[in-house]
């Protein structure tokens, strides 16, 4: 299949992408733009595709569009979605990607956030990296470590909306 031109697919993909956006159906959206992306060389992309625009904000005080980034629940660099998509939904019960059916559970850290930007690790941090310093995940890898299933942990332990984010998006398992 060597003879198939990529940029094909990356305008169905960009055109596909631009539809999802305007009817508001985000999860096609970005699994358009996406596919978009696979399909197109950094080279090719415009100097102002490649820019945050830092213009960007909600029209409401409590919106998560700030400066031109989205601000959603996760660990502060990986949306939630990103993160725990899987264990929410793709590996739940017997899927294509959980074959043997194995049960999977999803574990959140809620953490308060630091008083200052000086003080951003604790024993109770969620961020990206410092959660290896979380002292409720050191325990629970512990328990597991000693044998210890998702049922003994108390098993899902959520404090996002995960499940119902996952229940949207259309994927087949």
């Amino acid at each position: 299949m060597t003879d198939i031109d990529p940029t094909v697919y990356a305008n169905y993909y960009w055109v596909s992408s631009q539809y999802y956006k305007f009817r508001q159906q985000f999860a096609d959206f970005y699994k358009s733009a996406l596919l978009y992306l696979a399909y197109t060389s950094v080279e090719s992309l415009s100097y102002s595709f490649k820019l945050i625009d830092t213009s960007a904000d909600s029209e409401d005080e409590d919106g998560c569009l700030k400066d031109g980034v989205y601000h959603v629940d996760g660990d502060e660099t990986v949306p939630v979605l990103s993160a725990g998509f899987m264990c929410a939904k793709g590996w739940r019960g017997k899927t294509r990607f959980n074959p043997s059916g194995r049960r999977t559970y999803v574990r959140e850290y809620d953490y308060p956030p630091p008083a200052n930007l000086l003080k951003g690790r604790g024993t109770q941090s969620g961020a990206h990296v410092d959660i290896m310093g979380n002292f409720a995940l050191i325990e629970d890898i512990f328990r597991v470590a000693t044998g210890a299933t998702g049922e003994d942990l108390g098993g899902d332990q959520v404090y996002s909306d995960i499940f119902k984010w996952s229940e949207k998006i259309n994927l087949q398992l």
